[in-house]
């Protein structure tokens, strides 16, 4: 197992931490006018996405990198208990609903995912940043209610429900941004 020193790590490293795998939010390094340097953290759980703030490591404190590999997988279907997502060899790896539950309102069968795994064991699943999704469930715009920033609920064909702007109607196409979950345009 490789180690890192407290004083290396970075946004984005990511190591073994109190029986947990974290991964690096913020950092920052500090060297108050008395006593000893030492680097503030804020850490997330990989896993359970629980986080940590104001952890603080002296620099020449080792800690036990772990490695989390992605894979680029296809959505490929629902058996009622678990979501099946298939490689580039067409290996399947089924994940449950707590695993997918954040990612489930913006895919469809076949849409391309990523796939985080720590030891080879999968634990989370990422849309894309953009989705382009079928509206199928829209209240019509109203007649002169065209001033700006007012919005309505629409439902997608994945079953979510997002804030659309009033010229949006049932049947249209539209691009979401699964970071923020907002409107971005109609494609």
């Amino acid at each position: 197992m490789a180690q890192i020193l407290a004083g290396d790590i970075r946004k984005g490293t990511t190591f073994e931490y109190k029986s947990g795998v974290y991964t690096v939010v913020e950092f920052q390094h500090v060297k108050p006018g008395k006593g000893a340097a030492f680097v503030r953290t804020t850490l997330k759980n990989v896993v359970t996405g629980q986080v940590l703030s104001d952890e603080t490591f002296n620099p020449t404190a080792k800690l036990e990198t772990a490695q989390v590999e992605t894979k680029k997988m296809t959505y490929s279907y629902n058996d009622g208990e678990f979501y099946y997502f298939m490689d580039d060899e067409f290996n399947l790896t089924p994940l449950n609903h707590d695993q997918v539950a954040d990612a489930l309102k913006y895919i469809r069968e076949n849409d391309t995912v990523t796939v985080r795994f720590l030891y080879d064991n999968a634990f989370s699943v990422e849309p894309e940043n953009f989705v382009e999704l079928k509206v199928i469930e829209a209240e019509p715009g109203v007649k002169g209610n065209t001033a700006t920033n007012v919005t309505k609920a629409a439902k997608v064909e994945t079953g979510a429900t997002f804030q659309v702007p009033m010229f949006v109607n049932e049947g249209d196409t539209i691009r979401i941004d699964t970071r923020t979950g907002e409107y971005m345009s109609r494609v």
